[in-house]
């Protein structure tokens, strides 16, 4: 396996797991609460959808040619990357909450107490909020397999690995019945905004037709460098703004 198909695999797992920690604070939040056959249809029926998508999707990139399907892979990964590399960095600056799985469940099911109570079989506010909850956090991820796998030709790779990602994390969730609140999600949501970024960097350029030394034995090296700058980012952060900083930093 490459050194592009590893950090492929790894990116998509990574950014799953994120995902699949936060979908499954909110079905174990309704199941709980509510109705755990609702829940699971609702989390069930998200699944397919995500699953239809990243079929759809994966056909249409993997037709179009090489160099314009890096330059559209390139930028889509930057403007994911980005995005959660930012988040990420705020946080680790101080300026922005850490997310707390824990407290996110409790108020998943203070609201699913004060919602309607079940009538019927089919309770559709459990159904509802585990579909809504677990669509919105595939979305992405689901998107991010399309990206990374279509530009390799390796979309079975980042579909098993996003689908290894989700059975862990299913699998540690039910096994606790409780919310992976000790799981380091604010740590790897940096690592995932940083080789998404890195990705992003590394196909751009070669759609644009430029070389990169090595070829895909330069990722580590662009890895590196977005960390480090990301890092020197941060600190800078810290120093320029003590004064804004409202949450301790992890």
């Amino acid at each position: 396996m490459s050194v592009a198909e590893l950090g492929l695999a790894a990116s998509v797992f990574l950014a799953c797991s994120v995902e699949a920690v936060e979908a499954l604070t909110i079905v174990l939040a309704v199941g709980q609460t509510r109705s755990w056959p609702s829940a699971l249809a609702g989390a069930g029926a998200a699944g397919v959808a995500l699953a239809g998508l990243i079929a759809g999707l994966g056909a249409a990139l993997t037709s179009l040619p090489i160099d314009p399907l890096r330059i559209a892979v390139g930028v889509l990964l930057l403007l994911f990357g980005l995005q959660w590399l930012r988040k990420a960095m705020l946080r680790a600056a101080g300026l922005k909450a850490l997310h707390d799985e824990h407290e996110a469940y409790l108020q998943e099911t203070s609201s699913a107490r004060a919602a309607a109570a079940l009538v019927g079989g089919l309770d559709a506010y459990a159904f509802a909020v585990s579909f809504k909850g677990v669509l919105l956090e595939g979305v992405e991820v689901a998107l991010i397999v399309v990206t990374l796998g279509a530009n390799q030709h390796h979309l079975a790779l980042a579909a098993s690995a996003a689908v290894s990602a989700v059975a862990v994390v299913i699998a540690a969730g039910f096994a606790v019945r409780a919310p992976l609140a000790r799981v380091p999600e604010n740590t790897l949501k940096y690592a995932v905004g940083v080789m998404l970024s890195s990705f992003g960097i590394f196909w751009l350029a070669e759609g644009a037709g430029l070389s990169w030394p090595g070829g895909d034995a330069s990722l580590p090296a662009i890895v590196a460098v977005t960390l480090g700058c990301s890092l020197l980012a941060v600190l800078a952060l810290q120093r320029v703004l003590p004064r804004a900083r409202r949450y301790p930093p992890p």
